[in-house]
């Protein structure tokens, strides 16, 4: 379990913009949106952006969440996507 001070930070329910840099790959922002699909269902329209090198990617998405544990879970679950490096 994540030890965070989300709950201190924000009002819930609140928009958080969810940044996962993962490998360059096409299937990266759909593994993004499924997963946030199962978490907190919505309409995603993910940003895509190419490292400058193009190894990676980095797909931001806005994520209405509900409170801190919410919040942590999307962090963890992105996480174990198996393209992603970080999630910020």
């Amino acid at each position: 379990m994540m030890d965070t001070r989300f709950d201190e930070l924000l009002d819930f329910p609140t928009y958080q913009t969810f940044k996962v840099m993962g490998v360059a790959d096409d299937a990266l922002p759909g593994e993004v949106v499924s997963c946030l699909q199962r978490l907190a269902p919505g309409d995603y329209s993910p940003s895509v952006k190419p490292s400058s090198k193009g190894n990676y990617h980095s797909v931001s998405i806005s994520v209405r969440v509900t409170s801190k544990e919410h919040m942590e879970e999307i962090y963890t679950e992105l996480a174990k996507i198996e393209l992603v490096r970080v999630v910020l």
